[in-house]
Protein backbone atom coordinates (compact mmCIF):
# COMPACT_ATOMS: atom_id res chain seq x y z
CA UNK A 1 0.00 0.00 0.00
CA UNK A 2 1.25 3.36 -0.72
CA UNK A 3 2.48 5.21 2.26
CA UNK A 4 -0.04 7.92 2.77
CA UNK A 5 1.36 11.78 2.68
CA UNK A 6 0.62 12.89 6.07
CA UNK A 7 3.23 9.98 7.25
CA UNK A 8 5.82 10.50 5.01
CA UNK A 9 9.19 12.11 6.30
CA UNK A 10 10.42 15.80 4.17
CA UNK A 11 12.82 13.38 2.52
CA UNK A 12 10.32 10.61 1.24
CA UNK A 13 7.93 13.46 0.64
CA UNK A 14 10.54 15.83 -1.80
CA UNK A 15 10.71 12.02 -3.83
CA UNK A 16 7.46 12.02 -3.64
CA UNK A 17 6.85 15.33 -5.06
CA UNK A 18 8.86 15.36 -7.45
CA UNK A 19 7.74 12.06 -8.86
CA UNK A 20 4.00 13.17 -9.05
CA UNK A 21 5.49 16.69 -10.77
CA UNK A 22 7.60 14.69 -13.80
CA UNK A 23 4.53 12.23 -13.91
CA UNK A 24 1.93 15.02 -14.36
CA UNK A 25 4.49 17.50 -16.94
CA UNK A 26 4.82 13.65 -19.18
CA UNK A 27 1.41 13.88 -19.36
CA UNK A 28 0.94 17.17 -20.55
CA UNK A 29 3.63 16.94 -23.37
CA UNK A 30 2.12 13.99 -24.50
CA UNK A 31 -0.38 15.84 -24.68
CA UNK A 32 0.58 18.82 -26.98
CA UNK A 33 3.03 16.72 -28.84
CA UNK A 34 0.89 14.62 -30.25
CA UNK A 35 -0.23 17.46 -32.57
CA UNK A 36 1.62 19.77 -34.45
CA UNK A 37 2.10 23.57 -34.18
CA UNK A 38 -0.28 24.40 -36.11
CA UNK A 39 -3.07 22.74 -34.13
CA UNK A 40 -1.56 24.06 -31.16
CA UNK A 41 -2.19 27.64 -31.53
CA UNK A 42 -5.72 27.27 -32.63
CA UNK A 43 -8.82 27.18 -30.92
CA UNK A 44 -11.19 23.62 -31.55
CA UNK A 45 -14.12 25.10 -30.20
CA UNK A 46 -15.10 28.41 -29.28
CA UNK A 47 -15.45 27.11 -25.16
CA UNK A 48 -12.19 25.97 -25.13
CA UNK A 49 -8.75 27.50 -25.50
CA UNK A 50 -6.23 26.94 -27.61
CA UNK A 51 -4.19 24.14 -26.33
CA UNK A 52 -0.63 26.41 -26.19
CA UNK A 53 -3.20 28.49 -24.12
CA UNK A 54 -3.54 25.40 -21.08
CA UNK A 55 0.10 24.71 -21.48
CA UNK A 56 1.64 27.89 -20.66
CA UNK A 57 -0.93 28.76 -18.18
CA UNK A 58 -0.10 25.29 -16.49
CA UNK A 59 3.80 26.91 -16.39
CA UNK A 60 2.54 30.49 -15.42
CA UNK A 61 0.70 29.32 -12.26
CA UNK A 62 3.29 26.76 -11.43
CA UNK A 63 5.50 30.30 -11.66
CA UNK A 64 3.26 31.94 -9.90
CA UNK A 65 2.99 29.43 -6.83
CA UNK A 66 5.90 27.47 -6.36
CA UNK A 67 8.88 29.92 -7.80
CA UNK A 68 8.00 33.59 -6.03
CA UNK A 69 5.67 32.52 -3.39
CA UNK A 70 6.65 29.25 -1.98
CA UNK A 71 10.57 29.88 -3.33
CA UNK A 72 10.58 33.54 -2.90
CA UNK A 73 12.28 33.86 -6.03
CA UNK A 74 12.49 36.75 -8.52
CA UNK A 75 9.85 36.08 -11.97
CA UNK A 76 10.96 33.95 -14.62
CA UNK A 77 8.26 35.74 -17.11
CA UNK A 78 5.89 38.27 -15.39
CA UNK A 79 5.38 40.07 -18.58
CA UNK A 80 2.99 37.23 -19.21
CA UNK A 81 0.59 37.29 -15.73
CA UNK A 82 -2.38 39.09 -17.35
CA UNK A 83 -2.12 36.60 -20.98
CA UNK A 84 -2.34 33.67 -18.94
CA UNK A 85 -4.99 35.09 -15.94
CA UNK A 86 -8.24 33.17 -16.81
CA UNK A 87 -10.29 35.37 -15.18
CA UNK A 88 -9.16 38.79 -17.48
CA UNK A 89 -9.67 36.73 -20.55
CA UNK A 90 -12.70 34.84 -21.65
CA UNK A 91 -11.38 31.69 -23.89
CA UNK A 92 -13.26 32.93 -26.90
CA UNK A 93 -10.78 36.15 -26.69
CA UNK A 94 -7.72 33.93 -26.09
CA UNK A 95 -6.77 33.08 -29.63
CA UNK A 96 -6.26 36.88 -30.61
CA UNK A 97 -3.87 37.18 -27.58
CA UNK A 98 0.04 37.66 -28.16
CA UNK A 99 0.28 34.26 -26.18
CA UNK A 100 3.96 32.31 -26.61
CA UNK A 101 4.35 30.49 -29.88
CA UNK A 102 5.00 26.67 -29.15
CA UNK A 103 9.00 26.64 -28.87
CA UNK A 104 8.69 29.25 -26.60
CA UNK A 105 5.80 27.72 -24.19
CA UNK A 106 8.29 24.21 -24.53
CA UNK A 107 11.25 26.67 -23.09
CA UNK A 108 9.48 28.85 -20.24
CA UNK A 109 7.82 25.39 -18.89
CA UNK A 110 10.81 23.90 -18.83
CA UNK A 111 12.69 27.05 -16.75
CA UNK A 112 10.05 27.23 -14.49
CA UNK A 113 10.68 23.67 -14.22
CA UNK A 114 14.59 23.32 -13.04
CA UNK A 115 14.11 26.37 -10.73
CA UNK A 116 10.48 24.28 -8.86
CA UNK A 117 13.18 21.53 -8.50
CA UNK A 118 15.20 23.82 -6.84
CA UNK A 119 12.63 25.71 -4.75
CA UNK A 120 11.31 21.53 -3.56
CA UNK A 121 15.43 20.51 -2.72
CA UNK A 122 15.90 23.87 -0.10
CA UNK A 123 12.33 24.86 0.78
CA UNK A 124 11.00 24.72 4.25
CA UNK A 125 7.86 21.99 4.54
CA UNK A 126 6.74 22.79 7.39
CA UNK A 127 5.71 25.85 9.44
CA UNK A 128 2.85 27.17 7.09
CA UNK A 129 -0.15 26.06 5.97
CA UNK A 130 0.49 26.77 2.12
CA UNK A 131 3.38 23.90 2.62
CA UNK A 132 2.49 21.42 5.16
CA UNK A 133 2.66 18.32 3.82
CA UNK A 134 3.81 19.66 0.08
CA UNK A 135 0.15 21.06 -0.05
CA UNK A 136 1.67 23.86 -3.05
CA UNK A 137 2.87 21.16 -4.65
CA UNK A 138 0.23 18.84 -4.65
CA UNK A 139 -1.59 22.07 -5.57
CA UNK A 140 -0.03 22.48 -8.60
CA UNK A 141 0.04 18.72 -9.61
CA UNK A 142 -3.87 19.07 -9.39
CA UNK A 143 -3.93 22.19 -11.37
CA UNK A 144 -1.66 20.49 -13.78
CA UNK A 145 -3.88 17.40 -14.32
CA UNK A 146 -7.40 19.46 -14.02
CA UNK A 147 -5.79 21.46 -17.36
CA UNK A 148 -4.53 17.99 -18.59
CA UNK A 149 -8.01 16.40 -18.76
CA UNK A 150 -9.39 19.63 -20.35
CA UNK A 151 -6.78 19.36 -22.69
CA UNK A 152 -7.81 15.35 -23.35
CA UNK A 153 -11.49 16.83 -23.91
CA UNK A 154 -9.99 19.71 -26.34
CA UNK A 155 -8.34 17.08 -28.24
CA UNK A 156 -12.27 15.08 -28.65
CA UNK A 157 -13.24 18.43 -30.09
CA UNK A 158 -10.50 18.12 -32.61
CA UNK A 159 -11.75 18.00 -36.50
CA UNK A 160 -9.16 15.27 -38.57
CA UNK A 161 -7.62 11.84 -38.03
CA UNK A 162 -7.00 10.68 -34.49
CA UNK A 163 -4.09 11.89 -32.56
CA UNK A 164 -4.33 10.04 -29.68
CA UNK A 165 -4.28 6.39 -28.84
CA UNK A 166 -4.66 4.10 -26.16
CA UNK A 167 -5.70 0.30 -25.65
CA UNK A 168 -10.05 -0.63 -24.87
CA UNK A 169 -10.35 -1.36 -20.88
CA UNK A 170 -10.54 -4.65 -20.86
CA UNK A 171 -10.89 -5.06 -16.73
CA UNK A 172 -12.61 -7.46 -14.84
CA UNK A 173 -15.91 -7.75 -14.50
CA UNK A 174 -18.75 -8.48 -12.60
CA UNK A 175 -22.29 -9.28 -14.35
CA UNK A 176 -26.02 -10.15 -13.08
CA UNK A 177 -25.39 -6.95 -10.89
CA UNK A 178 -28.98 -5.44 -9.24
CA UNK A 179 -30.24 -2.50 -11.22
CA UNK A 180 -30.48 -0.66 -8.01
CA UNK A 181 -29.07 -0.55 -4.29
CA UNK A 182 -30.64 0.95 -1.01
CA UNK A 183 -29.00 3.23 0.30
CA UNK A 184 -30.11 3.38 4.29
CA UNK A 185 -31.19 6.97 5.97
CA UNK A 186 -29.20 8.67 8.34
CA UNK A 187 -25.92 10.49 8.89
CA UNK A 188 -22.56 10.39 7.74
CA UNK A 189 -19.38 12.32 7.94
CA UNK A 190 -19.43 14.53 4.70
CA UNK A 191 -16.29 16.49 2.88
CA UNK A 192 -12.76 16.00 4.55
CA UNK A 193 -10.55 17.97 7.84
CA UNK A 194 -7.56 15.70 7.19
CA UNK A 195 -6.82 14.56 3.63
CA UNK A 196 -3.31 16.46 2.91
CA UNK A 197 -4.02 17.68 -0.78
CA UNK A 198 -7.70 18.22 -0.42
CA UNK A 199 -8.70 21.88 -2.08
CA UNK A 200 -10.74 24.47 -0.02
CA UNK A 201 -14.28 23.38 -1.20
CA UNK A 202 -13.91 19.39 -0.06
CA UNK A 203 -13.75 21.02 3.52
CA UNK A 204 -14.30 20.59 6.36
CA UNK A 205 -15.50 17.64 7.20
CA UNK A 206 -19.10 17.95 8.66
CA UNK A 207 -21.90 15.82 9.38
CA UNK A 208 -24.79 15.25 6.34
CA UNK A 209 -27.96 13.29 6.54
CA UNK A 210 -29.70 11.71 3.85
CA UNK A 211 -33.51 9.82 3.75
CA UNK A 212 -33.26 5.88 2.30
CA UNK A 213 -32.68 6.31 -1.26
CA UNK A 214 -32.32 4.00 -4.05
CA UNK A 215 -29.61 4.51 -6.47
CA UNK A 216 -28.46 2.79 -9.83
CA UNK A 217 -25.86 0.14 -9.29
CA UNK A 218 -23.90 1.57 -12.02
CA UNK A 219 -24.13 4.59 -14.51
CA UNK A 220 -26.89 4.72 -17.73
CA UNK A 221 -25.33 2.94 -20.58
CA UNK A 222 -25.50 4.06 -23.97
CA UNK A 223 -27.65 1.42 -24.56
CA UNK A 224 -30.40 2.05 -21.77
CA UNK A 225 -30.26 6.08 -23.06
CA UNK A 226 -31.00 4.88 -26.73
CA UNK A 227 -33.98 3.63 -25.41
CA UNK A 228 -34.74 7.04 -24.43
CA UNK A 229 -33.64 8.16 -27.77
CA UNK A 230 -36.12 5.84 -29.54
CA UNK A 231 -39.58 6.68 -27.10
CA UNK A 232 -38.61 10.42 -28.53
CA UNK A 233 -37.28 11.83 -25.92
CA UNK A 234 -35.69 14.52 -27.08
CA UNK A 235 -39.07 15.50 -28.83
CA UNK A 236 -41.45 15.75 -25.76
CA UNK A 237 -40.97 18.26 -23.10
CA UNK A 238 -42.92 16.69 -20.46
CA UNK A 239 -39.65 15.28 -19.78
CA UNK A 240 -37.37 18.47 -19.51
CA UNK A 241 -37.28 21.17 -17.49
CA UNK A 242 -38.19 24.40 -18.32
CA UNK A 243 -34.98 25.42 -19.13
CA UNK A 244 -33.82 22.34 -20.02
CA UNK A 245 -36.25 22.42 -23.06
CA UNK A 246 -35.60 25.94 -24.02
CA UNK A 247 -31.56 24.48 -24.26
CA UNK A 248 -32.91 21.60 -26.50
CA UNK A 249 -34.96 23.85 -28.45
CA UNK A 250 -31.95 26.62 -28.65
CA UNK A 251 -29.14 24.29 -29.57
CA UNK A 252 -30.95 21.64 -31.44
CA UNK A 253 -29.92 18.74 -29.46
CA UNK A 254 -30.99 15.24 -30.76
CA UNK A 255 -28.95 12.93 -29.48
CA UNK A 256 -25.64 13.14 -27.27
CA UNK A 257 -22.60 14.83 -28.68
CA UNK A 258 -20.30 13.38 -30.86
CA UNK A 259 -23.40 10.60 -31.78
CA UNK A 260 -25.11 10.04 -35.22
CA UNK A 261 -27.65 7.70 -36.75
CA UNK A 262 -26.50 6.20 -40.17
CA UNK A 263 -28.84 3.62 -41.44
CA UNK A 264 -30.73 2.47 -38.07
CA UNK A 265 -27.62 2.52 -36.20
CA UNK A 266 -26.10 4.98 -33.30
CA UNK A 267 -21.97 5.80 -33.87
CA UNK A 268 -19.89 7.55 -32.76
CA UNK A 269 -16.80 10.18 -33.46
CA UNK A 270 -14.53 8.85 -30.46
CA UNK A 271 -11.13 11.56 -30.61
CA UNK A 272 -10.93 10.61 -34.35
CA UNK A 273 -12.25 7.15 -34.34
CA UNK A 274 -15.62 6.30 -36.34
CA UNK A 275 -17.36 3.59 -34.14
CA UNK A 276 -20.16 2.13 -33.17
CA UNK A 277 -21.73 2.94 -29.95
CA UNK A 278 -20.92 0.46 -27.25
CA UNK A 279 -24.36 -0.21 -25.49
CA UNK A 280 -22.76 -1.50 -22.56
CA UNK A 281 -20.67 1.69 -21.54
CA UNK A 282 -21.27 4.63 -19.59
CA UNK A 283 -23.07 6.88 -21.42
CA UNK A 284 -20.92 10.36 -22.23
CA UNK A 285 -21.12 13.68 -23.58
CA UNK A 286 -24.49 14.68 -21.94
CA UNK A 287 -25.39 17.64 -20.52
CA UNK A 288 -27.19 18.03 -17.05
CA UNK A 289 -30.32 18.91 -18.73
CA UNK A 290 -30.12 15.91 -21.08
CA UNK A 291 -29.06 13.75 -17.90
CA UNK A 292 -32.12 15.42 -15.88
CA UNK A 293 -34.84 14.68 -18.71
CA UNK A 294 -33.67 11.06 -18.77
CA UNK A 295 -34.15 10.40 -15.35
CA UNK A 296 -37.47 12.14 -15.34
CA UNK A 297 -38.14 9.82 -18.25
CA UNK A 298 -37.68 6.46 -16.06
CA UNK A 299 -39.53 7.38 -13.43
CA UNK A 300 -36.55 8.32 -11.15
CA UNK A 301 -34.51 11.69 -10.28
CA UNK A 302 -30.14 12.88 -10.21
CA UNK A 303 -28.99 12.18 -6.87
CA UNK A 304 -28.05 14.61 -4.63
CA UNK A 305 -24.56 15.65 -4.48
CA UNK A 306 -24.61 14.88 -0.77
CA UNK A 307 -26.38 11.20 -2.15
CA UNK A 308 -23.54 10.39 -4.33
CA UNK A 309 -20.77 11.07 -1.79
CA UNK A 310 -22.88 9.01 0.73
CA UNK A 311 -23.00 6.23 -1.55
CA UNK A 312 -19.43 6.74 -2.22
CA UNK A 313 -17.59 6.57 1.23
CA UNK A 314 -20.16 5.81 4.22
CA UNK A 315 -19.18 2.54 5.22
CA UNK A 316 -22.31 0.88 7.00
CA UNK A 317 -20.63 -1.60 8.98
CA UNK A 318 -18.00 0.88 10.95
CA UNK A 319 -20.06 3.84 10.37
CA UNK A 320 -16.91 5.90 9.29
CA UNK A 321 -16.44 7.81 5.92
CA UNK A 322 -13.56 6.66 3.64
CA UNK A 323 -11.63 7.93 1.17
CA UNK A 324 -12.94 6.06 -1.86
CA UNK A 325 -15.35 3.57 -1.97
CA UNK A 326 -13.26 0.60 -1.61
CA UNK A 327 -11.52 1.57 1.15
CA UNK A 328 -8.86 4.29 2.12
CA UNK A 329 -5.62 3.17 -0.27
CA UNK A 330 -4.93 4.89 -3.65
CA UNK A 331 -6.40 3.58 -6.85
CA UNK A 332 -4.85 0.95 -9.02
CA UNK A 333 -5.90 -0.04 -11.78
CA UNK A 334 -7.83 -2.85 -10.45
CA UNK A 335 -9.96 -0.07 -8.92
CA UNK A 336 -10.79 2.32 -11.52
CA UNK A 337 -10.65 3.73 -15.15
CA UNK A 338 -8.37 6.75 -14.22
CA UNK A 339 -5.57 8.67 -15.56
CA UNK A 340 -5.98 9.08 -19.62
CA UNK A 341 -5.17 4.53 -19.69
CA UNK A 342 -7.69 4.07 -21.95
CA UNK A 343 -9.82 6.84 -23.90
CA UNK A 344 -12.91 5.41 -23.72
CA UNK A 345 -15.69 4.55 -20.24
CA UNK A 346 -15.18 0.57 -19.04
CA UNK A 347 -18.10 -1.60 -19.87
CA UNK A 348 -20.77 -1.34 -16.26
CA UNK A 349 -19.84 -3.70 -13.78
CA UNK A 350 -16.30 -3.65 -14.37
CA UNK A 351 -13.61 -3.25 -11.44
CA UNK A 352 -15.67 -4.95 -8.80
CA UNK A 353 -12.79 -4.19 -6.46
CA UNK A 354 -13.50 -0.31 -6.61
CA UNK A 355 -17.48 -1.55 -5.64
CA UNK A 356 -18.42 0.42 -2.25
CA UNK A 357 -19.96 -1.49 0.85
CA UNK A 358 -22.92 -1.23 -0.36
CA UNK A 359 -22.46 -2.70 -3.77
CA UNK A 360 -22.12 0.44 -5.77
CA UNK A 361 -19.79 0.37 -8.59
CA UNK A 362 -17.92 2.58 -10.65
CA UNK A 363 -18.49 5.71 -8.91
CA UNK A 364 -14.87 6.51 -9.26
CA UNK A 365 -13.31 7.19 -12.74
CA UNK A 366 -15.10 6.23 -15.75
CA UNK A 367 -17.95 9.26 -16.33
CA UNK A 368 -17.89 12.37 -14.17
CA UNK A 369 -21.59 12.04 -12.82
CA UNK A 370 -23.95 15.01 -12.59
CA UNK A 371 -25.63 15.65 -9.77
CA UNK A 372 -28.79 17.72 -8.79
CA UNK A 373 -27.21 19.95 -6.60
CA UNK A 374 -25.59 23.66 -7.63
CA UNK A 375 -21.84 25.03 -5.94
CA UNK A 376 -22.14 26.17 -2.39
CA UNK A 377 -19.57 26.43 0.60
CA UNK A 378 -19.63 23.76 3.27
CA UNK A 379 -20.36 24.88 6.64
CA UNK A 380 -17.59 26.32 8.27
CA UNK A 381 -16.30 27.12 4.57
CA UNK A 382 -12.80 29.37 4.32
CA UNK A 383 -11.14 30.10 0.55
CA UNK A 384 -7.71 28.86 0.86
CA UNK A 385 -5.32 29.59 -0.50
CA UNK A 386 -7.25 32.44 -3.00
CA UNK A 387 -10.93 33.30 -3.60
CA UNK A 388 -10.99 32.14 -6.86
CA UNK A 389 -10.25 28.70 -7.09
CA UNK A 390 -14.04 27.92 -6.10
CA UNK A 391 -15.76 30.97 -3.96
CA UNK A 392 -16.58 32.99 -6.98
CA UNK A 393 -18.09 30.76 -8.71
CA UNK A 394 -20.66 29.97 -5.55
CA UNK A 395 -24.42 30.46 -6.57
CA UNK A 396 -24.29 30.42 -10.35
CA UNK A 397 -25.53 28.13 -12.22
CA UNK A 398 -23.64 25.36 -12.10
CA UNK A 399 -24.37 21.71 -11.25
CA UNK A 400 -21.83 19.71 -9.45
CA UNK A 401 -20.09 16.58 -11.04
CA UNK A 402 -18.46 13.73 -8.77
CA UNK A 403 -16.03 11.00 -9.00
CA UNK A 404 -13.84 11.36 -12.12
CA UNK A 405 -13.64 10.03 -15.54
CA UNK A 406 -11.41 7.99 -17.48
CA UNK A 407 -9.55 11.04 -18.35
CA UNK A 408 -9.24 11.81 -14.47
CA UNK A 409 -5.93 11.68 -12.72
CA UNK A 410 -5.90 9.38 -9.77
CA UNK A 411 -4.36 12.88 -8.02
CA UNK A 412 -7.49 14.89 -8.57
CA UNK A 413 -9.96 12.17 -7.86
CA UNK A 414 -10.94 11.19 -3.88
CA UNK A 415 -14.08 9.86 -2.59
CA UNK A 416 -14.61 14.13 -1.35
CA UNK A 417 -13.21 15.60 -4.88
CA UNK A 418 -15.33 18.21 -6.39
CA UNK A 419 -15.92 19.46 -9.89
CA UNK A 420 -18.50 21.58 -11.13
CA UNK A 421 -19.55 23.30 -14.60
CA UNK A 422 -22.76 24.70 -16.54
CA UNK A 423 -25.46 23.14 -17.00
CA UNK A 424 -25.60 23.10 -20.84
CA UNK A 425 -21.79 21.82 -21.09
CA UNK A 426 -21.29 18.46 -22.71
CA UNK A 427 -17.86 18.23 -24.05
CA UNK A 428 -16.32 17.18 -20.59
CA UNK A 429 -16.75 13.56 -19.87
CA UNK A 430 -19.82 13.45 -18.05
CA UNK A 431 -22.82 11.11 -17.50
CA UNK A 432 -24.77 10.18 -14.71
CA UNK A 433 -27.10 7.48 -12.47
CA UNK A 434 -29.91 7.71 -11.06
CA UNK A 435 -31.83 7.82 -7.92
CA UNK A 436 -35.18 7.52 -6.55
CA UNK A 437 -36.76 7.72 -3.00
CA UNK A 438 -37.35 4.60 -0.89
CA UNK A 439 -40.65 5.66 0.83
Amino acid sequence: MTMPIAERGTAALRDHLAAELARTRARSVALTDAIDDGELVCQHSRIMSPLVWDFAHIGNQEELWLVRDVGGRDPVRADIDQLYDAFKHPRPDRPALPLLDPAETRRYLREVRGKVLDVLDRAPLEGRRLVEHGFAFGMIVQHEQQHDETMLATHQLRTGPAALYAPAPQPERSLNLPDEVLIPAGEFTMGTSTEPWALDNERPAHRATTSAYWLDTTPVTNLEYQRFLAEGGYDNPRWWSEPGWAHRCDAGLVAPQFWYLDNGSWWRNRFGVIEPVAPDEPLVHVSFFEAQAYAAWAGKRLPTEVEWEKAARFDPATGRSRRFPWGDEDPTPAHANLGQRHLQPAPVGSYPAGASPLGVHQLIGDVWEWTSSGLSGYPGFAPFPYREYSEVFFGGDYRMLRGGSFGTDAAVCRGTFRNWDHPVRRQIFAGFRCARNAD
